[in-house]
């Protein structure tokens, strides 16, 4: 498809990190054009003024109108709240974007095609309305199939839901490029699908089918690529989100995994549940694998962007020393380091060799 020019509606939201994270993560790592953000909390600022780690510039406006003349193509909702809700703010002015032929790029569980204005209004503009988190095509139970598949698969988890799993993969694909192995990134969340173009948003699946979907994902991966880089969602002593993290653990059948973590953090977010130690944290989720298909933890990866330069780098040796792991802050710091682990890992298991334990299943 054309490059899109997208407007980001992050209404009241753009100045907090997490609040934002779909409208940054596409900022930072989508190939689409950005030609605006729309908050009139920060109207008349710029997105580097904002963001600057970002390393990118747009206008912050009042409304959508404003943008117009930029030539937008799309509109993108640019925000991820708990519940997957649409905000009462935001409904103006998706209307206003869709009464101007925009397409719509939605990544809420609210669902445009079940909104009837905005579907009638659509018909009458022309607008396409895209829910991203929608799943397309028939999904199916898992099969075991993706025990198989001939690249040595790698899945980020991590200690807490928004840790930067995505960022992560996203980084060590791009680590890749240049190099004697070829990664491929594998979207499982909606802003990961917004900036790959392609992908299966894991947490809107039928649970009967979550494994299923997430070894689809798998499975569809060219028999060329050599290692692929699945997004994490979750994480399994989330009170709220363990299951789907469970989903993606059992039904992409990784060789290898890379634990994704905010340094210091200490409990689960909105629910207070104690973290464990990184070594623990690392034992569980090795051994929630074992029975199934073995897979080692391989390195950290840090989000440390809370942190000055010098604490962020004593944080990082902290942790490679406690978990005697490889630790990096790629989105930070690049990630080479964590990429030769992911190397060395797929070197100990061959293409097309890759060892399987699956335990005798009993009804």
């Amino acid at each position: 498809m054309p490059k899109r020019r997208y407007v980001i509606l992050a209404e009241g939201a753009f100045a907090n990190e997490q609040a934002s994270k779909t409208a940054r993560g596409v900022l930072r790592y989508s190939e689409d054009d950005v030609v605006a953000v729309v908050d009139s909390t920060l109207a008349g600022r710029d997105v580097a003024d904002i963001a600057a780690s970002i390393g990118r510039s747009a206008p912050i406006v009042a409304r959508v109108s404003d943008t117009l003349a930029l030539r937008p193509t799309s509109l993108l909702v640019g925000i991820a709240p708990v519940g997957g809700t649409l905000p009462a703010a935001f409904r103006s002015q998706v209307l206003a974007a869709i009464e101007a032929g925009l397409e719509i790029v939605n990544g809420l569980h609210d669902l445009l095609r079940d909104d009837e204005e905005f579907v009638a209004c659509a018909a009458r503009s022309g607008s396409r309305l895209w829910d991203v988190r929608e799943p397309t095509g028939p999904l199916r139970v898992f099969t075991g199939e993706a025990y198989d598949v001939p690249q040595v698969v790698v899945l980020a988890v991590g200690s807490d839901c928004s840790v930067g799993k995505m960022s992560t993969m996203l980084e060590l694909q791009a680590a890749a490029r240049g190099g004697l192995l070829e990664a491929a990134f594998v979207a499982t969340g909606q802003t990961g699908i917004m900036i790959a173009g392609s992908g299966i948003a894991v947490d809107r699946v039928i649970a009967d089918y979550l494994c299923g979907a997430a070894e689809q994902l798998v499975l569809d991966i060219a028999p060329s690529v050599d290692v692929t880089l699945v997004e994490g969602q979750g994480g399994i002593f989330h009170p709220a989100y363990a299951p789907v993290t469970l989903g993606l653990l059992y039904g992409t059948a990784p060789d290898a995994l890379i634990l994704c973590h905010r340094a210091g953090q200490r409990e689960i977010a909105e629910f207070g549940s104690p973290i464990p130690p990184l070594r623990a944290l690392i034992a569980a989720h090795e051994a929630l694998l074992a029975p199934i298909k073995s897979a080692r933890c391989v390195a950290v990866a840090l989000n440390t962007s809370h942190l000055g330069i010098g604490d962020a780098r004593r944080a990082i040796d902290e942790i490679a020393a406690e978990t005697g792991l490889p630790a990096d802050d790629v989105v930070r710091f690049g990630g080479d380091r964590l990429w030769n682990a992911v190397a060395a890992a797929a070197a100990a298991t061959p293409k097309g060799a890759k060892r399987k334990k699956i335990a005798a299943l009993t009804v």
